[in-house]
């Protein structure tokens, strides 16, 4: 069973940085692209950022040039470096990962979601 669990959410104050991980845990075979989502209180889960495999990157235009996103492909693990946070990212993050499972199967899976809370 594959699980992909995050930390480091939080309360910070506009203009603070915070740093999200999601590690992937589980028997799998191997993990394909990964990515951020998240989503506000009314709103729809929008993408926050995407890595292949290969360390290319891709962000939503809302935070290009304030968030980055890394991966460590040892620990199957990815980051959201959060810089220069505003009321508005104020969202539960969700982490995803294409995975492919011991079947050789890829399968779509979801993180359960960390707050993070941005005060003005």
């Amino acid at each position: 069973q594959v699980q992909l669990v995050e930390s480091g959410g939080g309360l910070v104050q506009a203009g603070g940085s915070l740093r999200l991980s999601c590690a992937a845990s589980g028997n799998f075979f191997s993990i394909d692209a990964m990515a951020w989502y998240r989503q506000a209180p009314g709103k729809q889960r929008e993408l926050v950022a995407t890595i292949t495999t290969g360390g290319s990157t891709n962000y939503a235009d809302s935070v290009k040039g304030r968030f980055t996103i890394s991966r460590d492909n040892a620990r199957n693990t990815v980051y959201l470096q959060m810089n220069s946070l505003k009321p508005e990212d104020t969202a539960v993050y969700f982490c995803n990962a294409r995975i492919m499972t011991i079947s050789k199967i890829f399968h779509n899976y979801w993180g359960q979601g960390t707050q993070v809370t941005v005060s003005s």
